[in-house]
C-alpha cells in the first residue's frame, strides 16, 4: 500500500507548518489516506457504530481513532455499517500501527508501574526485569496489534500508536542548493 504524499493545506503553508506530519489514524482496515479522503462520505456511521467509542469526527469532519477513550477490539461494526468503499477485506491486518513507549514512562524514573503489561491482551509489552532497578516495558512490535489497549491506562501518557511518519518535500537551503550543484 503507497503512502500518500503529504499535501499540506493553504491554513498550514500561512502557519508554516510543513514539516514531517503523521496521518491521521483512521478506523482499522481504512484505504490509504488519499483514498479514504476521496470516497469518505463523513456521514459519521462508523463513528455511530463503534462500541468502545474510540473513533471522532477529526480533521475535515473525517472519522479518526483516540485511544485515550479506550481500545480498538477489532469487531469489524466500522466497516459493516460503512457504505462508502474505505475499507479493505477484514482478511487483512487491520492497520500497519504500533505501540510506541516513550522516555516519560514512570518506570524508567524508578517508579514501579505494571498497566499497560497488564492490558496488553497480545503480550506484547512484556516487564524487563533491570539489574539494581525496577522492571520496564520492553515492546516486541511483532506481537503488537496496535490496538490502543496500553495507551488510555498508561499514568504519564507515555505511550502512543499512531501512523509513520511522512516526510514532507525538503524546503530547498543554501546547503541543499550546493549539494544539488556537486
Amino acid at each position: 500500500m503507497a503512502q500518500a504524499a503529504f499535501n499540506p493545506s493553504r491554513r498550514q503553508l500561512l502557519r508554516g507548518d510543513t514539516g514531517s506530519k503523521r496521518l491521521p489514524l483512521r478506523p482499522p482496515w481504512s484505504v490509504e489516506e488519499l483514498a479514504f479522503i476521496n470516497d469518505c462520505s463523513r456521514c459519521g456511521d462508523c463513528i455511530q457504530s463503534c462500541p468502545e467509542q474510540i473513533l471522532f469526527k477529526g480533521s475535515g469532519g473525517f472519522p479518526e481513532v483516540d485511544f485515550s477513550r479506550g481500545e480498538c477490539t477489532f469487531c469489524e461494526d466500522c466497516v459493516r455499517v460503512c457504505k462508502a468503499p474505505v475499507f479493505q477485506s477484514t482478511d487483512s491486518d487491520p492497520w500497519n500501527v504500533k505501540a510506541h513507549i516513550s522516555q516519560s514512562c514512570v518506570t524508567y524514573k524508578q517508579v514501579v508501574c505494571r498497566s499497560c503489561a497488564e492490558q496488553c491482551e497480545p503480550e506484547a509489552i512484556t516487564l524487563k526485569p533491570q539489574l539494581g532497578g525496577i522492571a520496564t516495558p520492553k515492546l516486541d512490535l511483532s506481537a503488537c496489534t496496535g490496538c490502543g489497549a496500553c495507551v488510555a491506562v498508561c499514568p504519564t501518557k507515555a505511550i502512543n500508536v499512531h501512523q509513520p511518519l511522512v516526510q514532507d518535500a525538503q524546503p530547498m537551503t543554501a546547503n541543499n542548493d550546493k549539494e544539488a550543484e556537486q
